[in-house]
């Protein structure tokens, strides 16, 4: 494991052979980063990219495709990042990002072709910068996801010292017609479950609130010491417990997408947040907690979190993704056949009439009562 990443000191004042230096951008140490960069970029390439990377844009061949419709999303990883620079584990926060946007994309029937990062710090050394690429193209290497370009840029002014943030965007591709977009979800219909690993990257910030891992908090090395402490509740640090990286379900999915008439990322907002935003009009989903509970084991660090923090078991569903990182509506018919090429899924809820919903359309049951 590496060394937590500090801040670093206040530069002592001495002569520079470049203004833009002294006001914080290293142009030169950039230059340096872009050969490294390349190379990471050469690992992760598909045939129908054009051209190369370092160029003004990116360039990708749709001639394979009949009737091609393009699925884009953006999105970041949050709070995540200030986690794994106490730990220094920094490649891990590159995977979550691309598996997190491979998710998001899957909802709509999308299989991945390529993408972009984007990376903002201050006074981030060159090899942590390259750490943080590095998992990005290791998560697109593993998906067949061309990393088409990047972004990293420096911004002494808007992060402190030793800080960054980590967005990214990605493209994919489905044929006209097959887009999975909920419209034909009807009661009856059963929802399955596909467990997750942890927080993978929602919730951030009120996990470093409970946990006594932000800023006000204390030091950077009392922090650091904390969060790579062995918790016994979990027998493993919380850097272990927090730091894993978001599950991609492309594998499981990907060869059953013409079954699946919903699907949805569980993310910020919780399980019934997300599943609401695929179905259609008049319908509502009841959803068993304990059914998902007796199928896999929901990660200790929701036990831990809802425990330290004192929080209300509502608040936890509302937050956290609780064990679930993927819910799939199917018919009844195709859910044994499902279950089956699905090995780790698991049936945790069914569709009913809108009529029986008062308020909200996602009730889930847990042992504590039902939620809404």
């Amino acid at each position: 494991m590496t060394q937590a990443h500090q801040p670093a000191p206040a530069k002592a004042s001495e002569p520079s052979a470049s203004a833009y230096a002294d006001a914080g951008v290293d142009v030169d140490a950039n230059d340096r980063l872009i050969p490294r960069y390349r190379e990471l970029a050469r690992s992760a390439t598909r045939a129908e990219q054009l051209g190369s990377v370092g160029a003004f844009s990116g360039l990708f061949d749709l001639s394979a495709y009949e009737r091609p419709v393009l699925a884009a999303s953006t999105d970041g990883v949050g709070t995540k990042v200030m986690i794994a620079s106490l730990a220094g584990r920094l490649e891990g926060v590159g995977r979550d990002l691309v598996n997190h946007c491979i998710n998001d994309i899957l909802c709509a029937g999308a299989a991945p072709l390529f993408f972009l990062d984007y990376l903002a710090a201050n006074e981030l050394s060159e090899d942590d910068k390259v750490a943080v690429v590095s998992g990005v193209a290791a998560a697109c290497r593993e998906s067949g996801v061309a990393l088409l370009g990047g972004e990293t840029a420096d911004m002494p002014d808007l992060y402190p010292r030793g800080h960054f943030d980590l967005a990214g965007t990605i493209v994919g591709v489905i044929e006209r017609g097959r887009e999975v977009t909920g419209e034909l979800i009807a009661p009856g219909d059963v929802v399955l479950g596909l467990p997750s690993n942890g927080l993978h990257t929602n919730g951030y910030s009120l996990a470093r609130s409970v946990f006594g891992l932000r800023p006000e908090d204390g030091a950077w090395q009392e922090r650091a010491t904390r969060v790579q402490a062995i918790e016994p509740g979990l027998g493993e640090s919380l850097a272990d417990a927090l730091l894993r990286p978001h599950r991609s379900y492309w594998p499981q999915l990907r060869g059953v997408l013409e079954r699946i008439k919903g699907i949805a990322h569980i993310t910020g907002g919780g399980i019934a947040g997300n599943l609401e935003r695929v179905l259609p009009d008049g319908v509502g989903a009841h959803l068993d907690a304990r059914d998902w509970s007796a199928a896999w084991e929901t990660p200790p660090i929701f036990a831990l979190i809802e425990q330290r923090g004192d929080i209300s078991r509502e608040e936890m569903y509302r937050v956290f993704n609780m064990g679930v990182g993927m819910a799939v509506v199917v018919s009844a018919a195709d859910a044994p056949a499902m279950l089956t090429e699905i090995p780790e899924a698991a049936q945790i809820g069914e569709i009913e009439s809108g009529d029986s919903f008062v308020s909200g359309r996602v009730a889930i049951m847990t042992s504590d009562g039902e939620i809404r």
